[in-house]
């Protein structure tokens, strides 16, 4: 698809592209240019979050910003131009841009106030219901009274991105006025982590007119939930003792808006709904358990943790675990496959791009590591490291959630001791590893204390029977019981 189209010999502009596999739409997630910036052939101008991932998107021009088409946070098409550049400045009088907001004022859009009574702003990108638009409603102490409400709701989106920080419009008598301290110091972007973003972008704060508390300049969850406060609660004639602020949201308990949050089904979450609800209702499951003594596994991984070997690699319980399935995949190759429903036809894969399923702050995600099957111990180690690095970055590009064959999702992490996992859409298996855990178990004739796990195999059945499921699962507890069987099995 072509990114860019001429308006003229002097203009140019860039539209959203299919950043991978068919992708129809994105969500500008932050714009890194204004207009009047310079830019280069190759730099990066916004990053945008399609329903698999975050991507950076560069600029195929040089020139100068003329107009942003779409503020952060909108949902674009594919197709849809999104930038437009000035490929002559100094050639001539410039048309005014035709956006009728500032993309970089993205809180303060007019139209909310323009739409018809009854229908109630509330995020932008996700279309108008009964009593909602597109345009994010403004914060402001003076918004109109269907604003004013929209305040008290929680808005929520599944990034930590911000807007860059805006002037602040002077407030009236009746609100508290934004301390001067407010906002990222030297007019950069607030310092905040993740989670705080995160909890901003839910209760609709915008992180540049927060009071940071923290130390060296960070702005905290109670910064957050202060800030908060005063727009959760109906404007009255005098301004509440700045002290009282955190209990504000008392007074709105009557209101159903604060006694509930609804979060907007987009990007990864909505690409997650969609593909396992396909999943579970399209590949008939089966689901398989056994619980397995992993004390001599616990004890390798202790060992290869001071190898020279594995030096600068990390080495933990889940890579003997991958390493496990990969042979036991080889011992039963039949089992890395797949169904194609158009053809009616079983294809055999006979590569491993093994999946490792992830939990990042936009929702679970797959990526998978490309021909796994041929990777020794240490590449795998490494592999794994990189990915697990990447998705948490939220960095993990369309490609490397694609072509996965079997899957591994460790629950164990959380706690919990197994699970019924659902296949990743196009794959045959998923192994779910519980929690490790110091039980009794008979060994040798004695109950001894032993580390302990439980295995969960789930696969479709169309295309793995009873007998090949279960030889998977027997080989891959078989190995962590007793390991030496990488070498002898391999």
């Amino acid at each position: 698809m072509t990114t860019m189209t001429e308006t003229s010999a002097r203009f140019r502009e860039f539209k959203m592209p299919d950043v991978g596999e068919g992708l129809t739409e994105a969500e500008i997630l932050k714009w890194f240019v204004q207009p009047g910036d310079t830019v280069t052939d190759g730099q990066v101008v916004c990053e945008v979050e399609t329903a698999k991932a975050a991507v950076e998107l560069p600029i195929p021009f040089d020139g100068v910003v003329h107009e942003l088409r779409f503020p952060e946070g909108t949902t674009v098409d594919v197709g849809q131009v999104i930038i437009a550049i000035d490929v002559a400045p100094g050639s001539g009088d410039a048309p005014a841009p035709a956006a009728a907001a500032p993309a970089q004022e993205p809180v303060e859009e007019p139209e909310a106030e323009a739409e018809p009574k009854g229908r109630t702003p509330v995020l932008v990108g996700y279309g108008v219901a009964e009593s909602s638009t597109k345009r994010r409603p403004r914060k402001g102490a003076t918004a109109a009274p269907e604003a004013a409400a929209v305040a008290a709701a929680v808005q929520a989106e599944l990034n930590g991105h911000t807007a860059p920080a805006a002037a602040p419009a002077s407030p009236p008598a009746s609100a508290p006025a934004v301390p001067a301290q407010a906002g990222a110091p030297d007019g950069g972007r607030p310092l905040a982590k993740p989670p705080v973003r995160k909890l901003a972008k839910d209760l609709g704060i915008d992180l540049a007119t927060v009071v940071p508390t923290g130390k060296d300049g960070i702005i905290t969850r109670e910064d957050v939930h202060a800030a908060a406060a005063p727009a959760a609660t109906t404007p009255v004639a005098a301004p509440a003792p700045a002290q009282a602020a955190p209990e504000a949201p008392a007074a709105a308990v009557a209101s159903d808006s604060a006694r509930e949050t609804r979060i907007p089904v987009k990007g990864v979450r909505k690409a997650i709904a969609q593909a396992m609800v396909g999943s579970a209702f399209t590949a008939p499951h089966v689901t398989e358990f056994v619980t397995v003594d992993v004390t001599r596994t616990m004890k390798l991984v202790a060992e290869l943790k001071e190898d020279k070997d594995m030096a600068g690699v990390r080495v933990n319980p889940l890579l003997i675990i991958a390493k496990a399935l990969l042979v036991a995949i080889k011992r039963n190759p039949e089992v890395n496959a797949a169904w194609d429903e158009a053809n009616q036809e079983i294809v055999q894969k006979h590569y491993v791009n093994l999946g490792i399923a992830a939990a990042t702050p936009r929702g679970l995600i797959v990526p998978n590591i490309k021909d796994a099957h041929d990777k020794t111990l240490p590449q795998l180690a490494a592999a794994l490291g990189e990915l697990v690095a990447t998705a948490r970055d939220g960095k993990t590009s369309p490609a490397a959630m694609a072509g996965g064959t079997v899957t591994i999702t460790n629950v164990g992490v959380f706690g919990v001791d197994t699970g019924t996992p659902i296949l990743n859409p196009g794959e045959s298996a998923i192994l779910a590893v519980g929690a490790i855990k110091l039980q009794p178990w008979v060994h040798k004739g004695k109950v001894k204390p032993r580390q302990v796990t439980t295995l969960a195999l789930s696969f479709d059945h169309r295309l793995v029977d009873g007998e090949l499921g279960s030889k998977v699962l027997a080989d891959v507890a078989a190995i962590l019981e007793q390991p030496k069987r990488l070498i002898t099995w391999a």
